[in-house]
């Protein structure tokens, strides 16, 4: 029995893209026959664990973290209240054959670390990074000091040169993380649960009774989901009565706040996050899902898991910025693809409220999503490549 141990300062029941493909993972690992051990920080506030039932035959072992003010574990303090004690939790826990390990790049070199110096006894400890993006570009981009900046491309080549292995959810991911070091690389695109956002179920119960658009999950700098309340003002003019639903958090809150505070009451929503199976009722009522990347941050080649889950839903998306969701959309007819600014944000938000899905197109955007990037299928993938990673040791008995 190959034993793995995750480690993640993210995971569920917070409502993130990481989660959801973290515990596909986990749960794939099992059904593999692998004992796994989840060490992730307590729950947010006002929300409770039920890890029997999320991820049934791994063992979790949780710890206190700083959250910042919105509840996420987000930011450098914040890193280093998990990553500190993650060290020695890792240190004392049972040996494993493999590491998985969850960014940021700081919880990368603490494994690279603690493996190490556990490699120093008895076989070699391999480790497995999980690139979902490049935090030290992402970092460049929104003009942190060239200093920082350094030093954080420093600690994730550091964590990159030491896997056994790299999981890149995109080419373009996958490119890069070469370029700082990384060997060998795997590409496990991103998926979404298709058991929980599916076409059918009931729609909320409070869900606004005029055509409503959704933007559901982080609304950071890097998002940028101001574009799609500052379209709402040309929205209203050609579609009176239409409806914007915020569903989550993030830095660009207070910006949302303001412009909802200069449209008429009602057109924004803002809402906290939700549970997934809410989020899903709130996607399939839609008119439309909307989706952004800000462009020149870093984030050019990131494909959202928002897209996947309204599409699972069989809600078109209005998808705003560059990347490869985009050329699914155009090419695939899933959607509306354009590009990040407000004039023709606004005019696709139109089409979208004033287009009327056929059942057959719902089911057909649903049934690419199946096919394509149901979370099953890519947390198989992502499962397979952690169990090679481990592969180049045999298991032993604890040491």
């Amino acid at each position: 029995m190959v034993r793995v141990t995750l480690v993640t300062r993210i995971f569920a029941p917070e409502a993130a893209a990481a989660t959801f493909r973290l515990t596909e993972v986990v749960r794939a690992l099992v059904a593999r026959g692998a004992q796994v051990r989840v060490l992730t920080s307590d729950p947010p506030p006002g929300r409770s664990a039920d890890d029997a039932s999320v991820v049934g035959g791994a063992r979790v072992q949780r710890a206190p973290v700083l959250r910042d003010a919105s509840g996420y574990v987000r930011g450098y303090l914040q890193y280093l209240s998990f990553d500190l004690p993650a060290a020695v939790r890792l240190l004392v826990t049972p040996r494993p054959d493999v590491v998985l390990v969850e960014p940021p790049p700081t919880t990368g070199a603490v494994v690279r670390a603690v493996t190490g110096l556990r490699s120093l006894v008895g076989t070699r400890v391999p480790y497995v990074y999980y690139a979902a993006d490049v935090w030290s570009d992402a970092s460049e981009s929104v003009g942190a000091p060239a200093v920082v900046v350094s030093l954080l491309r420093a600690v994730e080549q550091f964590a990159l040169r030491g896997a056994a292995q790299v999981l890149a959810v995109s080419d373009g991911v996958a490119d890069r993380v070469r370029e700082l070091g990384a060997d060998p690389v795997t590409v496990v695109r991103n998926g979404i649960d298709t058991t929980v956002f599916s076409p059918d179920g009931p729609p909320p119960a409070d869900a606004p009774e005029a055509p409503f658009l959704v933007y559901a999950g982080t609304a950071s700098e890097w998002q940028g989901a101001e574009v799609f309340a500052e379209a709402m003002r040309e929205v209203l003019r050609q579609v009176p009565g239409a409806r914007l639903v915020y569903l989550g958090q993030g830095s660009s809150w207070p910006a949302l706040q303001r412009v909802a505070a200069q449209l008429p009451t009602g057109a924004i929503e803002l809402r906290p996050l939700v549970p997934p199976g809410e989020a899903a009722a709130w996607q399939r009522a839609a008119a439309g899902a909307l989706v952004s990347i800000k462009p020149g941050l870093g984030y050019d080649f990131a494909y959202p898991t928002k897209v996947l889950a309204a599409l699972a839903c069989g809600t078109p998306v209005v998808y705003a910025g560059p990347g490869p969701a985009a050329d699914d959309l155009r090419e695939h007819d899933l959607g509306e693809a354009v590009e990040y600014a407000v004039g023709p944000v606004a005019a696709a938000m139109v089409r979208v409220l004033s287009a009327r899905s056929a059942e057959g197109d719902r089911e057909r955007r649903a049934a690419w999503v199946r096919e394509h990037r149901s979370l099953s299928r890519t947390g198989a993938e992502a499962a397979q490549a952690v169990l090679a990673g481990g592969a180049a040791r045999p298991t032993g008995s604890e040491q």
